[in-house]
């Protein structure tokens, strides 16, 4: 381990985060009753440019009215390049209470754009005497968001989450696609005449997920646009899961369920890891650094990583 010392992610549930538009009022109080960890309210591209200022208010009065338990509630504003995401910032800040808890930054490219949005918050909560401060999350979607994701990831104290946004890094990287996340049909490799599929954004998670550990932000799987697809959004969350991400969007309701049964350690796995920290105990307890568990070796780092899983069930359970 490094003399500086990997600081621990924020701990708060966030195995499924839950989109929906700021134009459609219907859908607020069904999210309200979901089971998704983090409500994510949308101004950005699922509002039309007309729409805005309507979604805005709307935004507004659910998160002042709307009795959302537990749940982060968070609001995508728009992307700097609009002549939108002030006003959003603005409104939002002055006009909600304490109940709002986030703002997720679409489009980041580099530090200097979180550092605009910071700079403009912090002055809204000083003048209006806010004491909660406004946490934020980022989406990395063009490949300078990805080049720059290590300084993104250090540009602020706010920054609690990051994504990947895949349609919109897709089109910035000039990938020949049109879907959105997992499995791509012309990435492959050939053995004889069988084809093996990888995972195209399987260096980009990997990017992200770094960046975000070596700061202490939860790093978080963006979306899966096939919704009728449940075993390849059940393999894209795995995927994601095995590299360190904590959770995984949901654009349509049904995703929630799948979601949190991949980002929820099952009981086989807990036990599992209960019984390997017990076996490292024991270890300990006679003077040795490592110990054979179901007939493979576990040492210190298997502590590590069996602390992941325990404390990650704990903090679900409470």
């Amino acid at each position: 381990m490094s003399f500086r010392l990997q600081p621990a992610a924020p701990a708060r549930p966030n195995r499924c985060q839950l989109f929906g538009p700021g134009s459609n009022t219907k859908l607020f109080p069904k999210m309200a009753m979901s089971a998704a960890d983090v409500i994510n309210l949308d101004l950005e591209d699922s509002v039309a440019p007309n729409d805005k200022d309507v979604a805005r208010a709307n935004i507004i009065e659910a998160i002042n009215t709307i009795d959302w338990g537990t749940k982060t509630i968070s609001v995508r504003i728009n992307s700097l390049d609009t002549p939108f995401w002030y006003r959003d910032v603005v409104d939002l800040l002055e006009q909600t209470g304490d109940r709002l808890d986030q703002i997720m930054i679409p489009k980041v490219g580099c530090a200097a754009d979180i550092y605009a949005v910071d700079a403009l918050v912090t002055a809204i909560e000083t003048a209006k005497g806010r004491t909660k401060p406004i946490a934020f999350e980022v989406i990395i979607e063009s490949a300078a968001g990805l080049c720059h994701v290590e300084e993104i990831a250090a540009a602020s104290p706010r920054l609690e989450a990051m994504s990947l946004g895949a349609a919109d890094f897709a089109a910035s990287m000039g990938m020949q696609t049109t879907g959105i996340g997992g499995t791509q049909e012309n990435y492959y490799m050939l053995q004889g005449d069988q084809k093996h599929w990888s995972d195209p954004w399987h260096w980009a998670q990997a990017a992200i997920v770094a960046a975000c550990r070596t700061h202490g932000i939860l790093p978080v799987d963006g979306p899966f646009g096939d919704f009728s697809d449940d075993e390849g959004y059940r393999a894209q969350a795995r995927r994601s899961a095995t590299l360190g991400m904590v959770g995984k969007w949901a654009i349509h309701p049904k995703q929630i369920a799948l979601a949190n049964e991949v980002f929820t350690p099952s009981d086989a796995a807990v036990a599992e890891a209960r019984e390997i920290l017990a076996a490292m105990e024991a270890a300990k307890a006679k003077g040795e650094g490592a110990t054979v568990y179901k007939g493979r070796l576990v040492d210190i780092a298997s502590i590590k990583q069996a602390e992941v899983i325990v404390h990650q069930s704990e903090m679900l359970a409470r």
